[in-house]
């Protein structure tokens, strides 16, 4: 009695819609619960840890965000069906710059007075608003592409818990001595009063033409100046020190003579006077004829003094290096003169230096812009860019200016006034990284980088080269900065949590409704300074905003003010991924806290992605519209289609050209194969009743064909690479792999070779054992794909075995029973033999259809098991073995032209007609006995030219395996009536087959068919005829040898066209 056939495996299949497909199993997966499940019976193993580097949802997400969640949920999934507990907690990061100006542009709010004019309470709680305007968007792209997250508890860096957390872990900073004031300069606008990010600066830069100055600095006990080169003379005044590099050559020279020509522009020098500059830049700076006095190195200026060039506009207090020439690796002669004025408070690398080697570090220039009182009296209050002309003046009137020229450059501009930017040393508080350098490079180390290059070069160059963290900003919209200081004693005292506040805020302060601004500004705290009765105020600056992001480890579970089992059992995080871009972001700051706040690595394992472009290499953007719509393949090819393209494209840190129609290609040949597998799968499993879980009708492996055991062997094969790829982080040759053995290895050829296995109706041990291993293989499939492919994968495993794949276990268990590498082998020399015999075909013109009456192997391993499959497969009707070769070819004979040519010169015709007659065994033999004698001439062995070729009616080709052997295949090609008949047979089925296909005929469907062959058609035997009938379904069926009088299809075999009309029978 035939057992009723189990629900799961009764499940319609039909043509693949990816949209529909994805959108059904997605419902099913919210409504059982399916993520939550697959972590719920995971409890008790061990855990993954993964961290979820929040986006900003004040942006929509686009492609290059499917690029980092497929990553970040694909290595999920995996560890997942591996047997860990991997928790997904969902984050969002709200603060930072992109927030700011966003409100700004949309409120219209340019300055600092204006933001403050506003409120600053109203602007803050726009930035809140602002930060969850495309929430809704995210939302529905993370479920489209299925990376499970939960979104419903998710970690928020605006809320007061996870804000709480980060004011601990400054604290912590703090109490180590690691928490300074000091300067960074930072592109500064004095009209808005705010200091710039990169990202800010970016949007602003304009080319401008402005004079450029050649300045003489007036060495002290020395006749001599040295000239220095600025685009920026409003800087001069600030001057404290001139750079040079210690191994660049310098030169002293003496002016000889005026300079040729007129001369443009203000500035002079004097016949008799000495400069010294850099040697390689003498021609291009200097107008006037010179005579080299000496030459030295940079390093033997150090150390000597020169003339202020405005006294007393800076003081030079304890300094002992200021107005001295001091060394620094960043001069190059590239450009000026080979020497760097240096103002410490207005370039970055001046502030570096100028700490580096005591120079004073005081402003001439406030933060409105313009100089303070004592600078010079023609400048004090007035804005510096107005006065660089003044300056030039000032100078070349004191004989110091040698010479000035209009520079052309890109410059940044402010993106609200429109202003040029003022680069400005501000004031600021920093984390000492460089106190932590060695171990914070000794927990990079310990990381595990995908790929290693990261983590050793970018990474590890960056640590090298480590700077203090400047992690206050001047802003208004961020986690408040929790330092106070006192107004009476100067003491400062670093807060740690709300509590600490409150036990400290003086009577009369309130409690903040939140800890943003302006909320916290209000709090005053009792000084904690000894026998000081004064008051604190806060610091009125906020954080930067990847600390926020830097203390995501511990500040998403409020440690330490809670869960501090679960923050004990996830860190260090054993995963994180984002794009190679965070190098010096994301990846740095969890880093850097984690270093000064606990001693120890954040991370084990950090996946750092390349950059999406277009398919051109190009970087996308919407102006030159190349962007490309996640929705616009999510709707059309499905996510599983485009998370597979992204994948197999390219290694996971490399960059991707995405190319659209990659998409729609591995649509079309990974998962339209899959599908079209499980389809021939299923259906005939409806159609048969196969029940997977019957244990009387199951057939052992061990008594299977063997093609089952190879497709079971390749298959353990292809799943331990798999599994060694993605341990590798190699998922994109994974991908490749899995796919080349899905369309090649299951459906080109074993599904291909068991079809006619499953059409018998009558139930068989080989028809089941075929069944068997599909639903074995597909079960397989599924599950190594399930962390790329989340959808597709789910319906056939859910189809096949009744579970979601996403609760099943990784088929990887190091069970090697079913494989056997010799049976691969095997069948990889008979795939290889199939593919030589199509070649053999192509080179003799002889179609695939028409059969070969006989075919012979030599050489190789044994094959017998597969003679029958080899020789349907290469469409000969007998199929051996052959030791010898040579019984299938035969000797050619030809001239040696070069060598005939000098022996026979003018007789050399005659020779080659008497060689063209002659019997090519016979002559060989009498070459060999050496009585060979062609037209009155002896003939030896360099004379002629031996090849073996096949005898006529056989074509044959040879093909060499691992290099360690050859094998040979030979076909007779001779042509008679019945093997034309067979040929002509099997051509129309597979026109009809074809047919069918395209009427989507289910398989136990019955058709109605006639076919018309014209009269210089082979005849179509008796025999020939019932195979076409049988192979299509046909009945009732009519063969005429006639045109047909009505509609109908047609095709031509070797120049003669064939008609056939079909129609399904009700």
């Amino acid at each position: 009695m035939v057992k009723t056939q189990p629900e799961k495996q009764t499940q319609s299949t039909g043509i693949y819609d990816p949209v529909g497909l994805e959108l059904s199993v997605a419902k099913r997966w919210k409504d059982e619960g399916t993520f939550e499940k697959s972590i719920e019976q995971r409890q008790g193993s061990k855990p993954f840890t993964f961290l979820e580097g929040p986006p900003t949802a004040n942006g929509k997400p686009g492609i290059h965000h499917v690029l980092s969640r497929l990553y970040k949920d694909m290595v999920c999934r995996w560890k997942t069906m591996e047997g860990y507990v991997v928790e997904r907690k969902g984050g969002w990061d709200t603060h930072g710059l992109p927030v700011e100006i966003e409100v700004q542009k949309k409120l219209d709010l340019m300055s600092n007075e204006a933001i403050e004019a506003y409120g600053m309470a109203a602007f803050n709680e726009k930035c809140k608003e602002s930060v969850w305007t495309y929430e809704e968007a995210w939302r529905e792209m993370t479920e489209r592409m299925a990376f499970w997250v939960d979104m419903n508890d998710p970690y928020v860096t605006l809320h007061d818990e996870y804000i709480e957390s980060a004011w601990w872990s400054l604290k912590q900073m703090h109490d180590k001595g690691l928490l300074f004031r000091g300067h960074k300069v930072l592109p500064y606008c004095p009209q808005t009063g705010t200091s710039y990010s990169t990202h800010e600066v970016s949007l602003g830069y304009k080319e401008v033409s402005e004079p450029a100055v050649y300045i003489k600095f007036q060495l002290v006990d020395d006749n001599a100046s040295v000239l220095a080169w600025t685009t920026t003379p409003w800087t001069l005044p600030g001057n404290v020190g001139l750079a040079v590099g210690p191994e660049v050559t310098y030169c002293r020279v003496r002016i000889t003579e005026p300079p040729a020509g007129e001369w443009e522009g203000r500035g002079a020098t004097e016949v008799g006077e000495e400069l010294i500059m850099a040697k390689d830049l003498l021609s291009e700076v200097l107008r006037h004829q010179v005579e080299i006095v000496e030459e030295f190195s940079g390093s033997e200026l150090v150390g000597k003094a020169y003339q202020p060039l405005f006294p007393g506009a800076i003081e030079r207090g304890n300094s002992k290096t200021a107005w001295t020439v001091v060394a620094a690796d960043f001069v190059t002669t590239t450009d000026g003169t080979g020497v760097v004025h240096t103002a410490v408070m207005y370039g970055e690398e001046d502030y570096a230096l100028g700490m580096e080697v005591g120079l004073p570090a005081q402003h001439t220039v406030g933060v409105d812009g313009k100089f303070i009182k004592g600078t010079h009296d023609s400048l004090d209050g007035r804005y510096v860019k107005d006065c660089d002309s003044d300056i030039i003046d000032i100078l070349a009137d004191e004989g110091r200016l040698y010479r000035e020229h209009i520079y052309t450059h890109d410059y940044p501009h402010c993106w609200r006034t429109d202003h040029p930017l003022l680069y400005y040393a501000m004031d600021s508080w920093f984390v000492r990284m460089t106190a932590v350098k060695d171990n914070i490079i000794k927990y990079n180390s310990q990381v595990e980088w995908a790929p290693e290059w990261t983590g050793t070069g970018r990474v590890g160059e960056w640590l090298d080269n480590i700077k203090d963290w400047a992690i206050s900003r001047e802003r208004y919209w961020g986690t408040p900065l929790p330092v106070w200081i006192c107004q009476d004693c100067g003491k400062e005292h670093c807060v740690g949590s709300i509590e600490e506040m409150n036990s400290l805020k003086t009577a009369d302060s309130p409690v903040p409704k939140e800890l943003h601004r302006p909320y916290v500004d209000d709090v005053k705290l009792s000084c904690t300074g000894d026998n000081c009765g004064g008051e604190m105020l806060r610091e009125p600056y906020v954080m930067d905003c990847w600390f926020d992001s830097g203390c995501a480890s511990f500040a998403q579970w409020h440690y330490p003010f809670e869960n501090k089992d679960k923050f004990s059992g996830s860190f260090p995080v054993d995963y994180i991924c984002e794009a190679v871009d965070q190098t010096r972001g994301w990846f740095y700051s969890l880093l850097a806290v984690s270093t000064t706040v606990f001693d120890s690595t954040c991370y084990h394992r950090c996946l750092s992605l390349g950059h999406i472009l277009d398919s051109e290499g190009k970087k996308m953007s919407k102006s030159k519209g190349n962007v490309v719509n996640p929705w616009d393949h999510f709707n059309k090819e499905g996510a599983d289609a485009i998370r597979w393209y992204m994948t197999t494209q390219s290694a996971p840190w490399s960059p991707m050209n995405f190319d659209p129609n990659g998409v729609r290609e591995t649509y079309a040949k990974m998962f339209l194969t899959l599908w079209n597998v499980y389809r021939f799968h299923a259906d005939y499993a409806s159609l048969d009743n196969f029940n997977p879980d019957d244990k009387k009708g199951f057939i052992p492996v061990d008594q299977r064909s063997p093609l089952d055991r190879w497709i079971l062997s390749r298959m353990v094969s292809v799943a331990q690479a798999y599994h060694n790829q993605f341990e590798s982080w190699e998922f994109h040759k994974a991908g490749r792999d899995l796919e080349n053995f899905v369309i090649n290895d299951l459906s080109n050829w074993y599904v291909r070779r068991s079809r006619r296995r499953l059409w018998d109706e009558a139930d068989s041990t080989d028809k089941r054992a075929c069944q068997y291993t599909l639903h074995e293989v597909l079960s397989v499939v599924s599950r190594l794909m399930a962390p790329i492919a989340p959808f597709m994968s789910d319906k056939i495993h859910n189809d096949l075995r009744g579970t979601s794949v996403h609760m099943a276990d990784w088929p990887v268990d190091g069970d090697s029973t079913s494989q056997d590498l010799d049976l691969e082998q095997q069948m990889s020399v008979v795939r290889s033999l199939a593919e030589t015999g199509r070649k053999i075909r192509v080179d003799v013109n002889r179609r695939q259809r028409l059969p070969c009456r006989s075919g012979w192997i030599v050489g190789g391993p044994e094959l017998s098991d597969f003679h029958d499959i080899l020789a349907e497969e290469l469409n000969v009707e007998n199929l051996t073995t052959e030791p010898d070769l040579d019984r299938f070819q035969r000797i050619q004979l030809a001239p040696n032209h070069k060598v005939l040519g000098a022996k026979c010169r003018a007789d050399l015709p005659k020779v080659l007609a008497e060689l063209a007659k002659s019997d090519p065994e016979t002559l060989l033999s009498e070459i060999g006995a050496g009585s060979a004698k062609l037209a009155g001439y002896d003939i030896g062995t360099d004379d002629v030219k031996v090849h073996r070729v096949e005898k006529d009616g056989f074509a044959a080709s040879t093909f060499s395996v691992d290099d360690s052997y050859d094998v040979s295949l030979v076909l007779d090609v001779s042509v008679d009536d019945e093997l034309l008949s067979k040929g002509l047979a099997r051509e129309i089925t597979r026109r009809i087959q074809s047919k069918r296909k395209d009427l989507d005929l289910d398989v136990e469907v019955t058709i109605d068919l006639t076919v018309w062959l014209t009269k210089g058609c082979p005849k179509l035997e008796s025999k020939d005829w019932e195979y076409v009938k049988s192979e299509t379904r046909a009945n009732p069926a009519e063969l005429s040898y006639s045109k047909p009088s009505g509609a109908s299809d047609k095709f031509e075999v070797d120049g003669e066209t064939v008609f056939f009309s079909l129609k399904q029978n009700n």
